[in-house]
């Protein structure tokens, strides 16, 4: 009977296996998708209320266009939580930003677009819609409650034109005290306007420069006076400002000025006792473009300010009073040159300052209840983990590990809600002690990933030349089949400062994507990356191709020992200086079949005037009226050496990126096209330099597929 029973079952078995509609099918992992990238959702920002009951966060996503299902909207949705179960609390086709508590835990302020302006609005949770508190004509931002619940803070952003023109925020119509650096005018009197002067372009010269003027107006012409002209996205001739308002937490109430005049006011907070926290430019008299430090000000209800924090050649971030008013906490960073800022603690008139040894570029910085701990984040080996310092002996401790990221967080009296990415899921919302144990997940934003076949990556250390620890990681294709052989791709990261890890969410898709692909990946940390500490991250310092390439080509001849890896097969890509660097390395190294060089810069010089980033040229290298004799701009530009490419190369563009310059890849492609190499130039019209992480949806997908398509043609499947 027995045999009989297990013939039987064998059988049952057979036949179910044998079936490819059965329980393997039913059961197998499917492939990421390109597509993909549009079901991941972001945990953005996290609150939670004071009285510690509830939190709320916010949740990006990307949805289709109804009337073109090719395209997709970003949207932004505040979702509210009781540590249990979850709901959405803002829906609507405008996305919301800056949610924040009112004291009492009964309303939240956002901010949210009507009629094309940022206003801030208010609900209340325990019933009834939310009402529009704001209707600021240069819109309204950075919400931030009182500590009696009674009034809002808040920022708006307006021209210098504006400015000039306001009579609240400049009453007295003055022109600022700093020099505009208009040539040929001692001083800004040119700015205030002559109500009695006609525009004519046969007039006196008084009326030529009214037509000019008004040609500006009209958007005829553009004229640039001052340093930092470039945007993201275009150029920008005017100066703007940010101001500090006030206005009654109720509707109909109209706003006051805080700040006025001809500087900017940043990050305003409401302390205990009734002063604003805020910071602007150190030296009120020097124009803003070339002003790179900051001081801290504490602004009472009248206006008057009174300066907190101050230092010559020294910027300030992160103030914060702890719960009990006895302490403040700030990092202090070197306006210029490549640096990490560092954490002090003080006493709350900001005396005896003591720093807080602490190699790493800390952020999402936060007080406990207590006032016994800070707690924030800082990138380190390929993580983002949350620490804990103890604010009297200030020693560290490194709360959660190198293998996933802490994205956001809030400290409650006994928990802490936060969010993370790691190989396994993009993005959760969780819950967990104060030490970060008994982990609770929240949210299922991302579960779909459930049903994906995942790479994970494996970790491993190259030794460089200067005897530093270079970490790299090594993912093998998803589908990965014994005996067979798949295409390598180098992937590089940008910076030159970033950091990519398991714990990093940029990267989350891409890398998936192309092992889904059957690609195997392997990427690295090289020198001059973050999350290592201050002498590592200046390890690049006037060598920014030299010394990397070694690091992440000695990463990619490692991963090419594995049995599964066609060494003929290999390729390499990367963006902004990693676009760079790909540039550089197909210059000096030929063992790839294919490259595609993204966003990039490659001529050091250019750089300087055509992208807004160019102070990384004296912080890295020498400015170029002062590199007549060392020419380490010149050895340090892969369009010195374009004629020694052989590697069939792509590159790509945004039209609109203003970061790096798009005349940069104009000179790469022009040349090579030129020398009769291999090369094909793509540009993506509207894009700007953050195409691959918050541009439009359908070019970012048409960037992964052209990577792939282009690798394709010269080590895909015959």
């Amino acid at each position: 009977m027995k045999k009989r029973s297990a013939l039987i079952l064998l059988l049952f078995f057979a036949t179910l296996f044998s079936n490819t509609g059965g329980l393997f099918a039913q059961t197998a992992k499917q492939k990421v998708t390109v597509t993909d990238l549009t079901r991941i959702k972001q945990i953005g920002t996290i609150a939670a209320s004071p009285d510690g009951k509830k939190a709320i966060f916010a949740v990006k996503s990307s949805e289709p266009n109804e009337e073109n299902k090719l395209e997709y909207e970003y949207k932004v949705h505040v979702y509210l939580t009781d540590f249990q179960s979850i709901k959405q609390i803002t829906r609507g086709s405008e996305s919301v930003s800056g949610a924040i508590w009112s004291p009492d835990s009964k309303q939240i302020a956002f901010v949210r677009n009507v009629k094309a302006k940022s206003q801030i609005f208010v609900m209340p949770l325990e019933g009834g819609e939310a009402f529009q508190l704001t209707d600021s004509k240069y819109g309204a931002s950075s919400p931030n409650w009182s500590k009696d619940g009674s009034k809002i803070l808040f920022s708006v952003n307006l021209s210098l034109g504006e400015l000039l023109k306001d009579s609240v925020l400049n009453p007295s119509k003055n022109v600022p005290a700093w020099s505009l650096e208009k040539p040929g005018f001692n001083n800004n009197e040119f700015l205030k306007p002559n109500k009695n002067l006609k525009p004519n372009p046969d007039g006196t010269i008084e009326e030529i420069r009214a037509y000019l003027d008004k040609d500006v107006e009209d958007k005829k012409a553009k004229v640039f006076n001052r340093l930092r002209f470039q945007g993201e996205a275009t150029t920008q001739p005017d100066l703007s400002f940010s101001h500090l308002f006030v206005i009654e937490a109720k509707e109909g109430a109209k706003a006051t000025p805080l700040t006025k005049g001809f500087s900017s006011y940043n990050g305003g907070t409401w302390l205990e006792n009734g002063q604003v926290l805020s910071s602007t430019s150190l030296d009120s008299l020097q124009h803003p473009d070339r002003e790179q430090d900051d001081k801290t000000l504490l602004i009472s209800s009248n206006g008057t300010q009174k300066i907190f924090l101050s230092e010559k050649g020294k910027s300030f971030n992160s103030v914060l009073f702890s719960p009990d008013g006895k302490s403040v906490l700030f990092v202090k960073s070197a306006s210029d040159g490549v640096n990490i800022g560092e954490l002090f603690v003080a006493n709350a008139d900001a005396s005896n300052p003591k720093a807080v040894k602490f190699d790493r570029s800390i952020a999402q910085i936060m007080w406990s209840k207590d006032s016994k701990f800070v707690y924030f984040t800082a990138q380190s080996n390929g993580g983002q983990p949350l620490y804990r310092l103890d604010a009297k002996t200030l020693k560290t401790e490194q709360l959660t590990d190198f293998d996933s990221g802490i994205t956001g967080f809030d400290v409650l009296a006994d928990k802490i809600v936060y969010a993370k990415t790691e190989v396994a899921n993009p993005n959760e919302l969780y819950v967990a002690d104060l030490q970060m144990k008994n982990a609770l997940k929240l949210s299922s934003v991302n579960d779909w990933v459930t049903n994906k076949a995942l790479s994970f990556p494996e970790k491993r250390v190259y030794t460089n030349s200067k005897g530093q620890k270079v970490e790299y990681w090594l993912m093998k294709p998803s589908n990965l089949e014994a005996g067979k052989k798949y295409p390598l791709l180098l992937n590089m990261h940008g910076g030159p400062s970033a950091m990519w890890g398991p714990g990093e969410f940029s990267m989350w898709h891409e890398l998936q994507y192309f092992c889904a692909q059957g690609y195997g990946v392997v990427y690295a940390n090289p020198r001059g990356s973050g999350g290592y500490g201050l002498d590592f991250l200046r390890a690049n310092v006037k060598d920014w191709g030299t010394g990397p390439a070694e690091d992440v080509l000695a990463a990619a001849t490692d991963a090419a020992k594995q049995a599964w890896v066609d060494t003929a097969r290999q390729v390499i890509t990367g963006g902004s200086y990693a676009g760079y660097l790909t540039a550089w390395i197909v210059a000096h190294d030929h063992r790839f079949k294919a490259a595609f060089a993204q966003r990039g810069v490659y001529d050091l010089t250019t750089f300087l005037g055509e992208g807004n980033a160019w102070r990384l040229i004296p912080s890295y290298f020498n400015l170029p009226w002062n590199d007549k004799t060392e020419g380490v701009l010149t050895s340090n530009s892969p369009y010195s050496f374009v004629d020694k490419i052989r590697t069939p190369l792509l590159i790509k563009h945004g039209e609109n990126d203003l970061r790096t310059g798009i005349i940069q890849s104009e000179m790469m492609y022009k040349s090579l096209k030129i020398l009769g190499k291999e090369v094909e130039y793509v540009r993506m019209p509207g894009a700007t330099h953050e195409l691959s992480r918050t541009g439009n949806v359908r070019q970012r997908i048409d960037r992964m597929l052209r990577i792939y398509e282009f690798f394709e043609r010269f080590v895909g499947s015959k």
